[in-house]
C-alpha cells in the first residue's frame, strides 16, 4: 500500500467471511474487520487452499517457473475472458515480488522458449484447445466443474518447446483461483495489499511433476458483506477516492463517498484470492451500480456474484 493507504490502514470494516475449505469438507467463518493493520494480520496469514504443489528447489519432473533471474513467458489467449486476462497481469506481479524477475505475457502466439505457461478457460484458448484434441492434456476432472482448475506439466507440447506448464480452469473463476493458488504459494498473502503483510523473497520457484487439481467447493457461494460502513470505512474512502459526481439522473445528492471502480477492484481481488465469490456492497449511503457505472462492469469481468440483501428487504 502507499503512503495514504498506510496512514488510512486502520479501516473500520465490518464484514462477514463465509469461505469453504476446497476440498471435502467446508466451514463458515464470520470476521469483524475492525482495524486492518499490520500487526493483525501476520505474515502466516493466508486463504484457503489445497495440497502443496510449488517447491523452491527443483526436482525430478518439476517445471521451471522462474530460475536464476528468468521466469517462464505467460501465454494467454484474446479470446479468454476479460477478467482472466485481468488477472494474469497480477499473477504476473506476484512472480516479480518473489523473483525480481517479472515473467513476459504473450498473446495469441507461442513464444520462442523452451519452456512456457499456458493460462486459460476451459473451450477459450486455441493452445489448451489443441492439446486437449490432441489427447496431450486431459481435463475430466475440471471439465463442466463449477470453479475447478488444473495445474500441469506437458512434455512437446509444440514444435520447439520443450515443456508446458498449464494452468486451466473449468470456469472463469476457476482459472483465477489457479492463479492465484499459485501465487500464495510462492508467497504472496491475500492480505498483501489489505493488511501489508510482507511478501517473502525467492530467487527459484519450480512446480512439482504431476497433475494438481482442486474444486468444486463445498460450499457454492462465499463472500464479504460490508455491513455498517459508515463512518470508519466510508471515512477512509472520502479521504482515498473523494465523492461521487452529483447527477439527477441518476438521483444521486452531493459528498456520496466515492465507493467506485478504484475501490472494488481491491476488494475483489481480495475475494478471489480468498477463493470467494460473492459481494454485498456498501449500502448504507451508496448504490453500487449507479455511484459508478463501471462497478457492475468490472464485477462481471471479474465473476463477483453481487448480492443485494442488506437493504432491500
Amino acid at each position: 500500500m502507499d503512503q495514504i493507504d498506510r496512514e488510512n490502514s486502520s479501516i473500520g470494516m465490518n464484514a462477514s467471511l463465509a469461505h469453504a475449505q476446497r476440498s471435502k469438507w467446508a466451514f463458515p467463518v464470520s470476521l469483524a474487520f475492525l482495524a486492518l493493520m499490520t500487526v493483525s494480520c501476520p505474515e502466516s496469514t493466508f486463504g484457503i487452499g489445497g495440497k502443496k504443489f510449488v517447491e523452491f528447489a527443483s526436482a525430478k519432473g518439476s517445471f521451471s517457473l522462474s530460475v536464476d533471474g528468468k521466469s517462464a513467458p505467460l501465454c494467454v489467449s484474446s479470446a479468454d475472458f476479460p477478467g482472466v486476462r485481468d488477472i494474469l497481469e497480477k499473477f504476473q506481479a506476484d512472480i516479480e515480488a518473489v523473483t525480481g524477475a517479472k515473467p513476459e505475457i504473450v498473446v495469441d502466439s507461442v513464444p520462442a522458449t523452451k519452456e512456457i505457461v499456458i493460462v486459460g478457460t476451459l473451450g477459450k484458448n486455441p493452445l489448451i484447445n489443441s492439446l486437449v484434441s490432441k489427447k496431450k492434456l486431459d481435463v475430466k476432472s475440471i471439465q463442466g466443474k463449477w470453479e475447478s482448475f488444473l495445474v500441469q506439466s506437458v512434455e512437446k507440447p509444440f514444435g520447439g518447446v520443450d515443456r508446458a506448464l498449464l494452468i486451466v480452469g473449468g470456469d472463469k473463476r476457476g482459472t483465477i483461483y489457479g492463479m492465484f493458488e499459485i501465487s500464495e504459494q510462492i508467497g504472496v498473502s491475500p492480505w498483501y495489499w489489505w493488511a501489508d503483510v510482507p511478501i517473502k523473497h525467492h530467487r527459484n520457484l519450480f512446480i512439482a511433476a504431476g497433475s494438481h487439481t482442486d474444486g468444486p467447493p463445498s460450499v457454492k457461494y462465499r463472500g464479504i458483506f460490508l455491513n455498517d460502513e459508515a463512518p470508519d470505512l466510508t471515512n477512509w474512502i472520502y479521504a482515498k477516492f473523494g465523492v461521487v459526481t452529483p447527477s439527477e439522473n441518476p438521483p444521486i445528492p452531493r459528498g456520496i463517498a466515492n465507493y467506485g471502480r478504484e475501490f472494488y477492484t481491491k476488494l475483489f481481488e481480495l475475494i478471489l484470492r480468498l477463493k470467494g465469490n460473492y459481494l454485498w456492497p456498501a449500502m448504507w449511503n451508496n448504490a453500487f451500480n449507479e455511484d459508478d457505472p463501471e462497478n457492475p462492469k468490472l464485477a462481471d469481468e471479474y465473476g463477483i456474484v453481487m448480492g443485494t440483501s442488506h437493504q432491500e428487504p
